[in-house]
């Protein structure tokens, strides 16, 4: 795969349930995951085998992932930014 830049959200609260949302960036393909199911959602651009490859990388780091999501403070990053 080419270079790819993911982008991870804060921890939201979605029907009782914690969840991360976890987007993968490359030129105009994006795919979109989320945690704690460690699956893609929605994806274009990117070929099955791809996506499998992005599903594997959430689940083999879902707790860095998760860990990344807990520090991030959305007021903090809205106000500053």
């Amino acid at each position: 795969m080419d270079e790819v830049k993911m982008l991870i959200s804060c921890v939201v609260e979605k029907e009782g349930q914690k969840m991360v949302r976890i987007s993968f960036l490359r030129g105009k393909d994006y795919a979109e995951g989320i945690l704690p199911e460690g699956i893609v959602v929605k994806s274009e651009g990117f070929t099955q085998e791809e996506v499998k490859k992005l599903e594997d990388y959430i689940r083999a780091n879902r707790q860095d992932i998760l860990r990344q999501a807990k520090e991030i403070n959305p007021f903090r990053n809205w106000i500053n930014g």
